[in-house]
């Protein structure tokens, strides 16, 4: 071999490995910015081809019923009250008809960690199938906003015509009437987020007072539903994108055996365009025909050819757009489907295997355990102090007292008639005043004597213990404190003088 010939092989081996290297980078540049961002910074807009396809048909019952308990539930009612109340500026809180007050605090945090557990362990295990599923932002963007953009501009290729011509009649009322149907359906549903937060009732009178009587709430109420608009008509994939944390987290959270929207590109690559009378197995090519229509339906505007991406959030659009064209093409379904990135690389068939159950039972085991706090959470939390400054008192000859009050929480839903009653036979209590009576939801207050026997007060601190009972229920127990004399034994009014 010549000096040249040896300069020009060498040439030749750089230019292909530069080529080669250029190829890669610029497939990998996927990677350095967000889908939906241009390299100049401006926002490009996505156009989601309307999917069809048997999971989404699933996602369409899912989604309109979980539409149907969120409109319906603030109208439900359990003894007067509604079945689900946030009322974060009163400290009231029901849920499922169980009513919760600030002393069940240790509950909520409890039940917000197990949750932030549950989400972290479901994130692991399926990914983010919360996201494409069960989330408002998704429900809301999906199946109410994007269908009704369908009905009134069309598919996605009329909506790219329609939005770069000029402006003309045709384009004036579609889209003043899309944007004037989104902020009323923005307004409706604050009025019932609302709902959630001060009561259906409250709400009602609200609107029947109108805007005279309340001004300030009225405009709290447009501004809320503009702000509502503005998230569904301009920032939409962006809430997703940018601005959740669980979109931002799922990085972090998901591993090669997290279940995931996956494309198995080991049977797809490499891709090629269909060619009906070609065999594609003879001819080296994998089953992707690269027609580009898990692009077009995704939401996002991202490749799942790309592999694991923030932007995914897991809706299946792409698993029906990919399985309706291998239908066409007389090829197997499941180029894209549910899959972890190990039974992708291996080649194997996703299993139930150890890990997953595992969390599964680990998800069970606390689910069990909020289940449990509120099967032990009592109807009645109550507090008996001893009055302050107050000392002991010869109730007669033969009897000590003490004065005490009891405070009372009332957490069911009807008025509770209450009573105490001590273990010690010798002793008695006298209330002060009428029968104590705790309305629902409310707070008692009331003052007793605590009356015991000299001869039973054989130091200066006794313990005793109260049974707070309710229609010959006990609802409560505490414990408390009976002040006696120093030296008990020498009493003059005892029963040794």
């Amino acid at each position: 071999m010549t000096r040249e010939s040896s300069r020009r092989s060498l040439v030749f081996a750089f230019t292909l490995i530069t080529k080669e290297m250029n190829e890669f980078e610029e497939e990998e540049s996927f990677r350095d910015r967000v889908s939906t961002i241009a390299e100049d910074g401006k926002r490009l807009w996505v156009y989601p081809k309307r999917p069809q396809g048997r999971l989404f048909n699933y996602r369409n019952l899912a989604a309109y019923l979980l539409l149907l308990v969120f409109f319906i539930t603030p109208f439900i009612k359990v003894n007067g009250d509604p079945l689900m109340l946030f009322n974060v500026l009163e400290r009231h809180f029901i849920i499922f008809g169980v009513v919760f007050f600030p002393q069940d605090f240790h509950i909520f945090v409890l039940s917000m960690i197990t949750f932030i557990v549950f989400v972290v362990l479901f994130t692991v295990i399926f990914g983010r199938i919360f996201c494409g599923w069960i989330c408002p932002q998704t429900i809301f963007m999906e199946f109410i906003y994007r269908q009704i953009e369908y009905l009134i501009e069309g598919n996605n290729s009329r909506q790219r015509k329609l939005d770069d011509r000029s402006m003309d009649f045709d384009k004036l009322w579609r889209k003043t009437l899309k944007h004037l149907i989104f902020y009323l359906i923005s307004l409706v549903t604050v009025f019932f987020f609302l709902a959630y937060v001060i009561g259906m009732d409250r709400v009602q009178e609200l609107i029947n007072a109108g805007p005279v009587e309340n001004p300030a709430g009225f405009i709290g109420m447009l501004i809320f539903a503009a702000i509502h608009y503005l998230v569904f008509a301009k920032l939409r994939e962006q809430v997703c994108i940018i601005i959740c944390p669980y979109g931002r987290l799922q990085g972090v959270l998901l591993d090669r055996n997290s279940i995931i929207v996956s494309y198995d590109y080991n049977r797809g690559e490499p891709r090629a365009k269909h060619n009906p009378l070609e065999d594609r197995e003879k001819a080296s090519k994998g089953d992707c025909i690269d027609c580009n229509s898990c692009v077009l339906v995704c939401p996002t505007g991202i490749d799942i050819r790309n592999g694991t991406q923030l932007e995914c959030i897991n809706c299946t659009a792409c698993i029906d757009a990919c399985n309706n064209i291998m239908e066409r093409v007389h090829k197997p379904k499941g180029l894209i489907r549910y899959a972890s990135e190990r039974s992708i690389a291996e080649g194997t068939r996703l299993k139930f295997n150890i890990r997953i159950l595992f969390y599964s039972v680990v998800l069970t085991g606390l689910l069990i355990l909020i289940g449990y706090l509120f099967s032990i959470r009592t109807d009645i939390e109550s507090t008996i102090l001893r009055m302050p400054g107050s000392i002991y008192q010869e109730y007669d000859s033969l009897h000590y007292s003490n004065i005490y009050t009891i405070r009372l929480i009332n957490k069911t839903r009807k008025d509770l008639p209450v009573n105490l009653l001590i273990d010690d036979e010798e002793g008695f209590i006298k209330m002060m005043g009428g029968p104590l009576v705790v309305g629902k939801g409310q707070v008692g207050k009331a003052t007793f004597l605590l009356v015991i026997e000299k001869s039973k007060i054989k130091k200066s601190l006794t313990e005793v213990e109260f049974k707070v009972m309710s229609d010959g229920r006990e609802m409560d127990e505490i414990e408390a404190t009976f002040v006696g004399p120093n030296d008990p034994d020498n009493n003059p009014g005892s029963d040794d003088d």
